[in-house]
């Protein structure tokens, strides 16, 4: 499942039709399904308009069983309303940070799982610790399932260790990789899922990565992974949304600018980017 960028046209208004396009693209390379209004979709900054249309774009190309649109706000009610937007658009799942304007404890986090898991469409949870400053601990996360709010988690701890932790707490769990760069150690844990970012640039790759991973086919998925992972690592930094739309524009599709207050990447991280992208382009993986 692929946190999809959104292509803003150069006056910064979201250019639909590309995104229809990318949306497609994604699926026709064997991605399994897209999610839009995540971060990197750069949901903070869109008008609920915005967010809407985006979401109804993509389950028009997709069908809605293969979108799991984040549903993030900063109040239980407006992740609510996101939900039952995703769920009368016939979507098969949302993806759901945590309470973020505050540091919530156990308690608040249960209440807004619980709140909006009422929509009755599937909650996967998402982990975030850096940036939401609430983690989602292995036996919370075992809470939330037992209280029937969450059926996944996306794990963007980067702590491996988490996944063993999690199987034993909360077996039926499904566990999804949330972070580019643990890829590989996280599916030889046992990982059923990978919520990506880099597949926007190079999606290609990135299944054939991510088919040999969960299949345990290590002499095919470590050169790969080695290769990719200058890449895969930028997913866990600051600068993700640049340098992956920086990506998608060297291997010929539209990245493009993001939104305010977002600044264009610093030029010794573009060459960086640059310089990898364009040799993996020339070892032929896209």
């Amino acid at each position: 499942m692929v946190a999809t960028t959104l292509p803003f046209h150069d006056d910064l208004t979201v250019d639909y039709d590309t995104y229809a396009a990318q949306v497609a693209r994604l699926l026709e390379a064997g991605c399994d399904g897209v999610v839009p209004n995540g971060s990197l979709g750069e949901y903070q900054t869109l008008t609920d308009e915005e967010r809407a249309r985006v979401v109804a774009t993509a389950v028009e190309v997709a069908g809605g069983d293969r979108v799991m649109p984040g549903v993030a706000a900063y109040g239980s009610a407006e992740s609510l309303r996101w939900t039952e937007h995703a769920a009368e658009l016939g979507c098969g799942s949302v993806l759901l940070l945590p309470p973020n304007a505050f540091r919530a404890e156990e308690g608040a986090v249960r209440a807004h799982y619980a709140e909006v898991a009422r929509a009755g469409v599937p909650v996967v949870a998402y982990n975030n610790p850096y940036d939401t400053k609430v983690d989602l601990t292995p036996q919370l996360l075992a809470d939330l399932h037992a209280d029937g709010s969450i059926v996944a988690v996306k794990e963007f701890s980067g702590d491996v260790r988490r996944a063993y932790e999690i199987a034993e707490l909360a077996p039926e769990l499904d566990l999804l990789i949330g972070a580019d760069d643990v890829l590989l150690e996280l599916a030889l844990a046992g990982a059923v899922g990978w919520i990506a970012g880099y597949p926007n640039a190079l999606p290609d790759a990135s299944v054939a990565l991510y088919r040999a991973a969960v299949a345990g086919d290590l002499e095919a998925a470590l050169p790969l992974y080695r290769a990719l992972h200058p890449l895969l690592r930028l997913d866990s930094k600051t600068e993700f949304v640049q340098s992956i739309k920086l990506s998608m524009d060297l291997v010929g599709e539209r990245g493009g600018p993001t939104r305010p207050p977002r600044f264009p990447l610093p030029e010794e991280l573009a060459s960086v980017v640059r310089a990898v992208t364009e040799k993996l382009i020339a070892d032929g993986h896209r």
